[in-house]
């Protein structure tokens, strides 16, 4: 007999029997997007993400890593995108750690022998980070594009801090400002593609969201010390939603002795949907970067 359909939908009515998902460790249906290479994949790279939006605008990193023969995965991160969940909403950080770890398991599984890297933007950088932290000698390499590593000082300053964390107490469903499109990158066409995009989510950010944020951005400045795993970070120094200072305060403190760092002048937070010369400049630093860290393939080392 055929088995019962799944019934368990997406926020917007797609069957998830219809669509790639994997389901997480709290019984959630996370959408998962796929990029794999038409030659035998010479390494595995997940990407993560950032908060209010999903996968599919890494659909260019995607593509062109997947020409270099690599296996490129990602899926939309609990309450975001396609998949489960309360929008913007999440009981602890770790669960998007812990589910980034479940999808890289589940990569590694069929494909044991390939190195691993991540890419992280924004909220995602704080996921790969925490994510490489928890298994550091698992993962080849890190490229992290305009992470948080540090809360914006100008939204949180220690009185807005503390009043955060009494609202909390209080009413954590109550909602701060809104990510301020604007902000996410010089290119007029990428700030109206994010506002007319109807995965992203465009409402106001909780308290409860917000106090999450703080303390994951606390537990990394807590691991920056132990880092030893290769980075490479990538910030705009005119980025008003990702603070660049936390950015080189990891660069300056991690011991890892491969890691770079590279500034863009004037560019926003974005910056792989910025002004097309800085977007062909990002999408070419991660490229290589990854490239030169891979293992000799057969023909390279005769």
């Amino acid at each position: 007999m055929p088995e019962p359909e799944d019934p368990r939908r997406t926020p917007q009515g797609v069957s998830y029997a219809d669509l790639k998902h994997f389901v997480n460790a709290d019984g959630q249906h996370l959408f998962c997007r796929y990029w794999e290479p038409e030659a035998p994949p010479r390494a595995l790279v997940f990407v993560a993400h950032g908060a209010g939006e999903h996968s599919g605008p890494y659909d260019e990193i995607g593509q062109t890593l997947k020409e270099q023969s690599l296996l490129v995965f990602a899926h939309d991160h609990v309450g975001h995108g396609q998949s489960e969940g309360d929008r913007m909403n999440i009981k602890d950080f770790q669960v998007f750690v812990r589910d980034s770890l479940q999808h890289i398991d589940l990569m590694k599984g069929r494909h044991p022998d390939l190195p691993i890297f991540i890419i992280g933007h924004s909220m995602g950088g704080a996921i790969s980070i925490l994510t490489a932290c928890a298994r550091p000698s698992d993962f080849a390499g890190v490229a992290l594009i305009a992470p948080m590593v540090r809360m914006n000082p100008e939204s949180a300053t220690p009185f807005k801090v503390f009043l955060a964390k009494v609202a909390n107490h209080i009413v954590p469903s109550l909602t701060l400002g809104l990510i301020k499109s604007k902000w996410i990158s010089r290119d007029q066409t990428q700030v109206e593609a994010y506002d007319t995009d109807e995965l992203i989510y465009h409402g106001g950010v909780r308290v409860s969201f917000a106090m999450q944020m703080i303390g994951a951005s606390e537990r990394i400045e807590r691991v920056i010390p132990a880092i030893t795993w290769p980075f490479l970070l990538l910030h705009g120094d005119v980025d008003k939603l990702c603070d660049i200072g936390g950015s080189q305060m990891m660069f300056d403190k991690a011991p890892s002795t491969d890691k770079k760092i590279k500034v863009y002048d004037g560019a926003y937070h974005a910056l792989h949907h910025e002004l097309p010369e800085t977007a062909a400049s990002v999408l070419k630093e991660v490229t290589v970067w990854i490239s030169e860290r891979l293992p000799a393939s057969p023909s390279q080392g005769s």
